[in-house]
């Protein structure tokens, strides 16, 4: 990803990573090589890296707690009924103060109900009709009114251990063709999230989408011809549906990614090449 696009300058400090998932430790180990310090908060810390402070918690479970004062925070917490409401007001409560930069990792899965073939941007009002993406639009709401936060909507984040397409195309599981998909590679993400801590006035909410919105069918033929197998067959009946993302202003801020599209993104993937963990 260029750096062409990221005016920044500001320097992330104590980062405290509440989650911490693939995504968040290939952040975390990014910002420590850059001599920041990381904290790592979730309910089981096995497999963490040595580099990381970590703190064995939920935040789903109501009682006293007290968080070191941190300069950033990054969310990456899955959804759940009621889950983002409880856990972010408990976080609040436990910061000693607010941090000067929050980011929340939410999902273009908010913007479900506006299917078309209309690029939608970041203007566009939410629109979530299943229980998971009404969670996640909540989630949105409270980290903006209790911690000021950031909103990063990602969409179909794939890489290394994200290939769930590559194992239905392997397995050759029904595939709706006609559907209109987003996606970003996870290494994009993650210098993307780099940015939102680095910036010195990061936009309030942003679409992490590639360059390529794509039909589904487009993508499995794709990773079929690399795999050297047939295509998966078609869902019967195909339903259709899904969105087209623009992400002209993630963008516009980073410049060119490393995986415009997923042909790059599942070349790679699938060439074996080896995937860094910091760049």
């Amino acid at each position: 990803m260029s750096e062409s696009g990221a005016v920044g300058g500001r320097r992330p400090g104590r980062t405290l990573l509440v989650g911490c998932g693939s995504l968040g430790t290939q952040l975390g180990l990014r910002l420590v090589a850059e001599g920041n310090e990381v904290i790592a908060l979730r309910r089981t810390t096995e497999g963490l890296p040595a580099e990381f402070a970590v703190i064995t918690d939920d935040l789903s479970v109501p009682r006293p707690r007290e968080l070191p004062g941190c300069d950033s925070v990054v969310i990456t917490l899955p959804p759940g009924a009621g889950f983002y409401r409880a856990s972010l007001t408990a976080l609040a409560e436990a910061l000693p103060e607010r941090p000067s930069r929050f980011v929340f990792v939410s999902s273009t899965r908010v913007l479900e109900g506006s299917a078309g073939e209309t690029p939608l941007t970041e203007e566009t009002g939410p629109h979530p009709t299943s229980p998971r993406a009404r969670e996640l639009r909540d989630g949105e709401l409270v980290a903006t009114e209790l911690l000021g936060a950031c909103i990063v909507r990602p969409a179909g984040i794939y890489g290394p251990g994200r290939e769930s397409l590559i194992r239905k195309v392997r397995e050759q599981a029904p595939v709706d063709y006609s559907r209109r998909t987003n996606r970003v590679h996870q290494d994009d993400l993650v210098s993307f999230l780099h940015m939102m801590l680095t910036a010195e006035s990061p936009p309030a909410l942003v679409h992490a989408v590639d360059q390529a919105p794509s039909r589904l069918g487009d993508v499995v033929t794709f990773i079929a011809e690399r795999l050297g197998v047939e295509p998966p067959p078609h869902m019967v009946p195909e339903v259709g549906g899904g969105t087209v993302l623009d992400g002209s202003r993630m963008h516009g801020l980073v410049g060119a990614l490393e995986f415009p599209s997923f042909r790059e993104g599942y070349e790679r993937l699938l060439s074996g090449s080896p995937h860094p963990q910091t760049r």
